[in-house]
């Protein structure tokens, strides 16, 4: 099973904090190419699933509710302006111990069309969309068709009360993948155009601009990571498997952390976790604040900096490409 244990403080976030650690161990091996068991062309991609095999009767803009932050800016670009657009987790928002709001229900209660990441992700939503009883739903699973990476590496454990985010369908973070992400937007097209068949000329010429950028940074990160052979990591947070494995990066560990109470040992334990693996370089994801990060930088002299798992940001589709590209360059600078 996929383990996607973060912990996250100073951004709205319920008990999880991400933050990778880079580091170069070896310089052995050339970069891969993208790996033929993982993703597939648009072409290749089964058609997303939906809960209703007719299209919703329309009153207007069909309306779309998504789950998260990557979902929905992938929808937003899908859609453009032919329908509305929500959001059900604020950005920012831990999506692995989400709790539904009144809100949430009513928002899918008069919703056409459903779309979420899938992969047992969001496991608020079986229950929000029983108990919104709306019978002419639309769910788009995004992820249909994406083979799923179970654990690629230990988990190590510095705290005594750490709770794991177990997920039984394999790790859930596809969208830092852009060939993945290539095939979340294609099923998200595909449901759209099943369940508003009308803008089918529209979701479809949206989806395939959308799809152009994604493989121009497909082919940034390959010419970028290839001058960076083998460059071996730890994360404190599970989110960076597929972008990994994509690009030839290797994580060797995942190393757990508490998020508040830290007992001296508790420090020790991280502390001894990170130097086993003898890293080179600290990251966290943009805006977050923690105490044990910033001690661990200094005990170690390392640089802290900044790794983004696009579960916050802006709301602009374009903002994907932004964050991945800021993505690209940190990888870079540390991989040397």
């Amino acid at each position: 099973m996929g383990n996607c244990r973060g912990l996250r403080t100073g951004r709205q976030r319920s008990g999880i904090l991400s933050i990778i650690a880079l580091l170069m161990l070896s310089m052995t091996g050339g970069c891969s190419q993208s790996n033929p068991n993982q993703g597939s062309t648009s072409q290749q991609s089964p058609p997303a699933q939906a809960t209703t095999s007719t299209p919703v009767a329309q009153l207007g803009k069909t309306k779309v509710v998504t789950t998260f932050l990557p979902i929905y800016l992938f929808t937003k670009a899908v859609v453009g302006n032919a329908a509305d657009v929500e959001i059900l987790v604020p950005p920012g928002t831990e999506v692995h111990e989400y709790q539904a709001t009144p809100e949430n229900v009513k928002a899918i209660a008069t919703a056409n069309v459903l779309v979420k990441n899938g992969l047992g992700l969001e496991g608020f939503l079986e229950n929000t969309v029983k108990n919104a009883q709306n019978a002419k739903l639309v769910e788009i699973d995004a992820s249909i068709g994406i083979k799923p990476l179970n654990e690629i590496s230990p988990v190590v454990k510095t705290g005594k009360d750490e709770e794991d985010h177990e997920h039984a369908q394999g790790n859930p973070h596809v969208w830092l993948d852009p060939v993945l992400a290539k095939q979340e937007v294609t099923n998200i097209r595909d449901g759209l155009i099943a369940a508003d068949p009308a803008n089918k000329a529209t979701y479809e010429a949206n989806a395939a601009a959308y799809i152009k950028e994604l493989e121009s940074l497909n082919g940034e990160f390959q010419q970028a990571l290839q001058k960076t052979p083998s460059c071996t990591f730890i994360t404190f947070h599970d989110a960076f498997p597929y972008l990994a494995k994509r690009y030839n990066l290797k994580q060797v560990a995942v190393v757990q952390i508490p998020e508040d109470q830290l007992s001296p040992t508790d420090v020790q334990n991280a502390v001894s976790a990170v130097k086993k693996y003898k890293v080179k370089a600290l990251f966290s994801e943009p805006g977050v604040d923690n105490k044990l990060l910033s001690s661990l930088s200094k005990d170690l002299k390392l640089t802290l900096r900044p790794l983004d798992s696009l579960e916050t940001g802006e709301t602009d589709p374009q903002h994907y490409f932004k964050a991945m590209k800021a993505n690209l360059q940190i990888l870079e600078t540390s991989c040397r």
